[in-house]
C-alpha cells in the first residue's frame, strides 16, 4: 500500500523535473556529435576527392610554373698540381691534374612581359583554373668577371660557354624555344638536371660573337607555356622589370617582392601588376662558381585563386553545427519548462537529426550549384520540417512560429559569419552575447525550485 505512491510521485518527478530535462538534453546533444562527425569526414572526403581531380588535371595540363634564368653558363679550368715519385729519374715530379668546373653568371638587365589568358577546366562536378602565359624575355649580358676567383683567361673554356634556363615545368611550355643572343639563334633543349624541382633547358655551345667577353650582348626570347595555379619567376637580373596582365579577376600576389602598388590593378575583367627588382634588394649576388644556389625562397609571382570553394565553405558551417543543434534543443526545453508541455526525449532526438541533416543536403546540393543556393534550400527545407513537426507536438502556431523564426534567424546569423572574414570574430561574438542575453531574461520565467 506504500509504494504505489512512491512510484507514482517518483515517475511524476521524473517527467517534470527540470534538472531531469536538462540531463536529457545533453546527454542527446553528446549523442548527436556522433552523426555530425560523420559528416564532417564526409566534407572531408568529398574536398580529399576534390584536390585529387585538380592535381589530374592540372599535370595533364601544365604544373605551376616557377622561371629561373636565363643565366649564362662558362666552364673553366682549375690546376692541382701534385709531386708524385718517378721510378726512372730517382725523383720527385709534378704532375698537373685539371679538373673542369662552371661559372654561372646573371644577366645585366632582364624585363619579363606576360599576359596571362586563364580559364577553367572541369571533370565531373570538380573545376581547376589553368592558364596559358604568353611571355617576351629580353634583357643584356655583360662581360663576364672572373678576377675575383683568380681564374686565368688562358683558363677559361669560351668556346663552351651555353646560356641555361630553369623552369619547373618544361612540358607546359608549347612554343619552340629559339634564344636570339645578339645576331645569333639558339634552340633550347632539355638537359639532365641534379635539382628535381626545376628542369634544365641549354642551348648549344655558343659561337665567339654571342659571348660578352668585352662588351655586352643583349638577348630576347619569346615563351608560351601553360600552366595552373601560379606563375613566378626569380629576379636573376641584376635589375629585373616585369609585367603582369591576366584576365582572373581573383590573383593573389605572393613571393618575396609585392607589385607596385601605384600600377596594380584589379577588375572584375582582370588584373595588372609590375614588379621591379634591384640586385641590392636581393639576398644573392650576380655571379656563381661551382654551382647554381638554390634561390626558389626570392621568387615572386602571382597565385590565381578561386573563391574559397563550396566544401571549404560547408566545412566551416559545420564548426557550428554543435551550436545549432544546442541553441535550438535550449529554445525547446525552455518552451516546454514555461508552458509545461511534455516533450518526450524521442522528439528532441528526431528534431536533433532533422538538424544535421541540413548539412548532407548542404554538400550534396552545393556540388551541382552555389553554395548560396544550397545553402538557402538546406535551410528552408529544415527550419519547415522542423516547425511542423513542433506544431505537433506543441500544439500551438505561436510555438511553431517562435521556432521557425528562431531557426531562421539562426541559419542567417552563421550564413553571414561564414561570409565574413576579418570581421568573424567581432560579429560573432557580438551575436552570441545577443543570444546569451536573450536567454537570461526568458528564463527569468521559469519555476527554477521545481528542481
Amino acid at each position: 500500500m506504500d509504494t504505489q505512491p512512491q512510484k507514482k510521485s517518483f515517475g511524476q518527478w521524473i517527467k517534470t523535473s527540470i534538472t531531469v530535462r536538462m540531463l536529457m538534453v545533453g546527454i542527446l546533444i553528446l549523442v548527436l556529435l556522433i552523426p555530425l562527425s560523420y559528416i564532417k569526414n564526409l566534407i572531408q572526403e568529398r574536398s580529399f576527392r576534390q584536390e585529387e581531380v585538380v592535381s589530374e588535371i592540372n599535370q595533364k595540363w601544365g604544373n605551376q610554373v616557377l622561371l629561373y634564368g636565363p643565366v649564362l653558363k662558362i666552364p673553366y679550368q682549375i690546376h692541382h698540381p701534385k709531386k708524385i715519385w718517378d721510378e726512372k729519374t730517382k725523383g720527385y715530379i709534378t704532375e698537373d691534374k685539371i679538373t673542369v668546373h662552371y661559372s654561372y653568371f646573371f644577366p645585366n638587365t632582364l624585363d619579363i612581359n606576360a599576359n596571362i589568358e586563364s580559364e577553367t577546366l572541369k571533370r565531373g562536378i570538380y573545376e581547376s583554373v589553368v592558364y596559358t602565359s604568353d611571355m617576351n624575355i629580353k634583357g643584356a649580358f655583360t662581360a663576364p668577371n672572373f678576377e675575383m676567383q683568380d681564374i686565368k683567361t688562358e683558363d677559361i673554356l669560351w668556346n663552351k660557354a651555353t646560356v641555361i634556363i630553369n623552369s619547373t615545368n618544361s612540358k607546359g611550355i608549347k612554343s619552340n624555344l629559339e634564344l636570339q643572343l645578339g645576331s645569333e639563334k639558339y634552340p633550347l633543349r632539355s638537359r639532365y638536371s641534379k635539382n628535381s624541382y626545376t628542369n634544365t633547358l641549354e642551348t648549344k655551345f655558343l659561337k665567339e660573337v654571342s659571348i660578352p667577353k668585352e662588351n655586352s650582348i643583349d638577348f630576347s626570347l619569346h615563351l608560351k607555356i601553360n600552366g595552373s595555379e601560379q606563375l613566378r619567376f626569380i629576379p636573376v637580373g641584376r635589375e629585373t622589370n616585369v609585367s603582369m596582365t591576366s584576365n582572373w579577376s581573383s590573383p593573389s600576389f605572393n613571393g618575396n617582392y609585392l607589385p607596385d602598388t601605384k600600377t596594380k590593378q584589379i577588375t572584375k575583367d582582370g588584373f595588372k601588376a609590375d614588379w621591379k627588382i634591384l640586385e641590392i634588394n636581393r639576398e644573392f649576388e650576380q655571379e656563381f662558381f661551382g654551382e647554381l644556389p638554390e634561390i626558389t625562397s626570392s621568387a615572386f609571382g602571382v597565385k590565381l585563386l578561386i573563391p574559397v570553394d563550396e566544401y571549404q565553405k560547408s566545412e566551416r558551417a559545420t564548426k557550428y553545427g554543435y551550436l545549432v543543434i544546442a541553441l535550438t534543443f535550449l529554445v525547446f526545453f525552455l518552451i516546454q519548462s514555461i508552458s509545461k508541455i511534455h516533450i518526450h526525449p524521442f522528439q528532441y532526438l528526431m528534431i536533433g537529426l532533422a538538424l544535421t541533416m541540413f548539412y548532407t543536403l548542404l554538400i550534396s546540393i552545393s556540388e551541382h550549384s552555389s553554395f548560396l543556393h544550397a545553402y538557402g534550400i538546406a535551410g528552408v527545407s529544415v527550419v519547415i520540417l522542423i516547425s511542423m513537426y513542433s506544431k505537433a507536438i506543441l500544439k500551438s502556431f505561436k510555438f511553431m512560429g517562435f521556432i521557425a523564426a528562431s531557426l531562421a534567424a539562426l541559419y542567417a546569423f552563421i550564413f553571414v559569419i561564414i561570409q565574413l572574414e576579418n570581421y568573424a570574430l567581432l560579429v560573432g561574438s557580438i551575436g552570441l552575447f545577443l543570444i546569451l542575453g536573450t536567454i537570461m531574461m526568458v528564463s527569468r520565467k521559469i519555476d527554477w525550485g521545481n528542481y
